[in-house]
């Protein structure tokens, strides 16, 4: 691996090391993951079966779903096979097209996965809130226009991501303590100034999920405030239990999100091994338990 060190200011290869300090156990800890990343496809992908197939699931909140699990496949995918790859056959070795590639995907459809969790609190909150004017605020038009609004945003927003990467140099070593392409994994290896990349990737985090999660916060504040108007306590109940699992999804996928963003860019104390362990639970955990949470629910 020293050979790969000397590196040119723009290599084409880079070398994905894993999770550092935890190599000798990379086998033992592929396990889980690829036990994960099956149960994600087969949840997933059953989800999108049944609601395809019953028309009676053709509704605002099972279409936001059906955007939420092809999110979640794309996040999963794009990252889960290299790492197994990288963890079973040591094949460290990433083309810098296909890690950009990763970069973009993985942080364009994480994008989306927040936003469609939104297009979901909103249809909670239409729901019990204005429950007369569901059927007519929320059509079948409107639902599309919402999911093709949240994949344009993730698509416009990150899309300049690769570029902001590709022509950077990288001089001192081509060599990424991660399990993925990560935006700033790659501009830590960087060898020039790129504060201006940093502000644009915080700044475009704060306007998608940062966001999503604010209007995701009041829209749950106007739905407590309406649950605990309702007469009696059975309805109250009730209308908590509806949104039980949104919340619960909510929580899978923004605790262990702002973890690892906030330690890529603040948490300076956090050992290694630790911020890339939750970096990748971030993308294999949501898509694993959202078909599970949501189906055994609904």
């Amino acid at each position: 691996m020293s050979a790969y060190n000397k590196t040119s200011v723009h290599p084409s290869i880079f070398i994905l090391v894993g999770i550092p300090g935890l190599e000798a156990i990379h086998t033992w800890i592929s396990i889980p993951f690829s036990i994960g990343y099956v149960l994600a496809l087969l949840g997933n992908f059953s989800l999108l079966f049944i609601i395809k197939t019953d028309p009676s699931l053709h509704k605002p909140m099972y279409l936001f779903l059906c955007m939420l699990a092809v999110a979640d496949l794309v996040v999963s995918t794009t990252a889960v096979p290299k790492l197994l790859s990288l963890f079973w056959f040591h094949n460290g070795e990433i083309h810098i097209a296909a890690c950009l590639t990763q970069v973009f995907l993985i942080h364009s459809c994480s994008t989306m996965e927040s936003g469609f969790m939104l297009c979901m609190a909103f249809d909670r909150y239409i729901a019990i809130c204005n429950p007369l004017r569901h059927s007519a605020i929320l059509t079948h038009t409107v639902t599309a226009g919402m999911g093709l609004a949240i994949v344009f945003r993730g698509t416009a927003f990150l899309s300049l991501h690769p570029f902001l990467l590709r022509w950077l140099p990288y001089c001192r070593t081509n060599i990424i303590s991660h399990t993925y392409c990560e935006f700033m994994a790659l501009i830590k290896i960087a060898c020039a100034e790129t504060s201006i990349r940093r502000a644009y990737s915080l700044t475009v985090a704060f306007l998608t999920a940062g966001v999503d999660f604010i209007l995701i916060i009041c829209s749950y504040i106007l739905i407590l405030n309406a649950v605990f108007h309702l007469p009696s306590k059975d309805a109250r109940l009730k209308t908590l239990g509806t949104c039980g699992s949104h919340v619960c999804v909510i929580l899978v996928f923004y605790i262990p999100a702002f973890f690892s963003f906030l330690t890529h860019r603040f948490g300076h104390q956090v050992a290694p091994h630790v911020h890339i362990l939750v970096a990748n639970l971030y993308l294999l955990v949501p898509p694993m338990l959202d078909p599970i949470i949501y189906g055994v629910r609904t």
